[in-house]
């Protein structure tokens, strides 16, 4: 009992204490409020915890939490070397004068990773990330069996059989690489689909899988859109090699079934593709064509499966080493939303200019044929001259 007492009354004298003069991050401390704030796994939580107070908001923004479990769950975000706001015309947001741009950076990269964190683990309906393909280590009747084949779902098109094909080896070691550009150079990749083809105009129908795959994600030493001219003659010539990309992404190796079937290969855990490319690696050969007797790989479709993370944030790589840049914009919706209004108040208007020129050329027809004279149309209506 007397314990107790003793255990009440201190109990009694630390809220006094608290509600006087100090919150519970002063009376407990700098070093024991950041590990306790830092077991905090749901973005959404520091965000409240922050709206407590200002002395709160101001510690939570100070020591970067946000940003602290965002590399936590997601660390290839460490590539990101600055954050940028933009405004609601897509340039970035002042900084404000010396003395409070310190204090706007923070609150800045407080905001961003925020809603980068909540955008990463909200849970949204995933969908197919891939765009295009860029690049196969080796074809073996290009363009008729190119990569860009495997974008395909169908092994038809147009009565005719649609797949990517290796060049044929006596080694069955022998390894090839796909190449591919995702929808978005930040995506959130979940899982990574391979469709071995099933040759079923070749007699036993036999299925040209690879032994194993492994995938890696990245993104190129140089923008490709540095040499968008170059890239479509990379494309048809398959001359963007491998060594033109940095891979930050390495994956296990899973072994593939021979069968004619959409194989999924599901990621350890998401991963943040910052970049956005993607390497397919076929490791090892299983079936042998009957008229060389040579060992090749066939595949008919690749889907990589995840979210892609734009138009509200983007990347603008800095280095060879992925360093980047990392851009939010809030307006992009609202902007996109403006253009097609003013597409569809173009097209109305188009529509009834159009409707007005028929109309008055039925009242020319009509005039005419009652013999009703000339008609005089409007000399401000270009489209229409003087008739007889």
């Amino acid at each position: 009992m007397v314990l107790g007492c003793d255990l009440g009354d201190r109990d009694k004298n630390s809220r006094v204490k608290m509600d006087g003069s100090l919150d519970f991050i002063q009376w407990v401390g700098e070093d024991m409020s950041l590990k306790i704030l830092m077991c905090l796994e749901d973005p959404s939580d520091l965000v409240r915890t922050g709206a407590v107070s200002s002395s709160w908001r101001q510690f939570v923004i100070t020591h970067g939490l946000c940003k602290k479990l965002c590399l936590r769950m997601f660390p290839e975000a460490s590539s990101f070397t600055r954050v940028i706001e933009c405004d609601h015309m897509g340039k970035s947001v002042a900084t404000g004068t010396d003395d409070s741009a310190e204090w706007t950076s923070l609150v800045t990269e407080h905001k961003v990773y925020a809603l980068l964190s909540r955008g990463l683990t909200t849970s949204t309906r995933e969908k197919n990330c891939m765009s295009d393909s860029i690049f196969a280590s080796s074809t073996d009747n290009y363009p008729e069996e190119s990569i860009k084949n495997t974008l395909e779902q169908s092994d038809r098109v147009n009565n005719r059989a649609t797949y990517w094909s290796s060049k044929g080896e006596s080694d069955p070691a022998a390894p090839e690489t796909l190449i591919y550009k995702l929808s978005s150079q930040l995506c959130l990749i979940t899982e990574v689909h391979v469709h071995p083809f099933q040759a079923y105009f070749q007699f036993g129908f036999p299925i040209y899988s690879a032994k194993a795959v492994r995938f890696q994600m990245g993104h190129p030493k140089v923008p490709l859109e540095k040499y968008r001219d170059e890239v479509d003659k990379f494309l048809d010539e398959q001359d963007l090699s491998d060594d033109k990309f940095v891979w930050t992404y390495h994956s296990p190796e899973y072994p593939m079934a021979q069968e004619n079937r959409l194989q999924k290969f599901k990621l350890p855990e998401p991963v943040l593709c910052i970049g956005g490319i993607l390497k397919v690696e076929l490791l090892g050969r299983v079936q042998t064509q009957e008229m060389d007797g040579l060992y090749y790989i066939c595949i008919n479709h690749v889907a990589v499966i995840g979210r892609p993370l734009s138009p509200l944030f983007d990347v603008k790589m800095i280095d060879e080493r992925g360093k980047c840049t990392l851009t939010y914009n809030p307006y992009t919706f609202s902007l996109k939303r403006v253009e097609l209004i003013k597409e569809e108040s173009s097209s109305q208007s188009h529509f009834r200019r159009f409707s007005e020129s028929i109309r008055t050329w039925e009242q020319v027809i009509i005039s005419t044929l009652r013999g009703a004279g000339p008609l005089m149309i409007d000399d401000n209506d270009s489209d229409h001259e003087y008739l007889d």
